[in-house]
């Protein structure tokens, strides 16, 4: 069999299964495509090994037997262009503040940061790029939860990082205490209650930990408002991620001047500048 009608076969069945989407891939061709270059490292019109096709067959039937993320599957997961390690401890990396890093944040960081947070870390993702962004910066990156630290620091090591991205277990700022930063970013937990009831299968795989938000997805974006401007300093800046919560958050503080930075899912992330927030 040749790669082009492992695609089709694949695609195929994963559209039959009636899968979900979104830990990387947006529908069955281009989780098909994941699958097969994963093994193979491209995609052209060559035979494929018996041996190698059977290990894609396998790991196809399991993604659509489990209904697990392909990338838990495969133990990889890719942001952009870098690749991280990835399992059930953390949830799959995903996150829009990716795009903006590209840009560093232009135009609204005034100046290159020396100390940066990563809050809800999870896999490590955004610190990770965060020091790539900034080699003159110390990361600080935090999460609750042990499992995702421990995801987190072998995609430190992997990225030989050790020396600039330090991993604290931390909720939100508890355990940070006295540390100031110019930039702190956080992809938190945003997802409603009503939302938690209706997942897919494939997203109740993920430690609900970091998806659970409360009923209105802002439990965890209020304690980061209400903390955060105690650990900027002057002018820095609070990149936070709230999925599709725009709407409710401005009703919530129709005093804070949010801005929305353009990215692939416009309206999905607010700066504010350290003298904006409140307090």
């Amino acid at each position: 069999m040749k790669t082009a009608a492992l695609l089709r076969e694949i695609s195929r069945r994963f559209a039959k299964a009636k899968l979900r989407y979104g830990h990387g891939t947006h529908n069955a061709r281009e989780e098909a495509a994941w699958l097969i270059s994963s093994q193979l490292g491209y995609l052209l019109e060559e035979e494929i090994a018996p041996r190698t096709r059977k290990r894609i067959e396998a790991l196809a039937a399991r993604r659509v037997r489990e209904r697990i993320p392909l990338a838990y599957v495969l133990k990889q997961a890719w942001l952009g262009e870098h690749a991280f390690y990835v399992d059930r401890r953390a949830i799959v990396p995903r996150s829009f503040i990716a795009e903006m890093l590209r840009e560093r944040f232009s135009p609204w960081l005034r100046r290159r940061p020396r100390r940066a947070l990563d809050l809800c870390t999870g896999s490590g993702c955004l610190a990770i790029l965060l020091a790539n962004a900034f080699p003159a910066a110390k990361v600080d990156a935090a999460d609750l939860a042990a499992g995702a630290l421990a995801v987190a620091r072998k995609n430190v090591a992997r990225y030989k990082l050790e020396k600039r991205v330090h991993l604290t277990r931390s909720d939100l700022f508890g355990a940070l205490q006295g540390r100031r930063y110019d930039l702190i970013v956080s992809n938190p937990p945003y997802v409603t209650s009503r939302a938690m009831e209706k997942l897919p299968p494939e997203y109740r795989h993920e430690p609900a930990l970091a998806l659970a938000a409360g009923s209105d997805g802002l439990r965890t974006v209020r304690r980061i408002l209400a903390e955060a401007g105690r650990h900027l300093n002057r002018h820095g800046l609070l990149v936070c991620e709230i999925g599709g919560n725009r709407r409710v958050l401005e009703r919530a503080y129709p005093q804070l001047e949010f801005a929305w930075p353009q990215t692939s899912d416009p309206g999905t992330v607010f700066i504010l500048e350290r003298e904006q927030l409140p307090g």
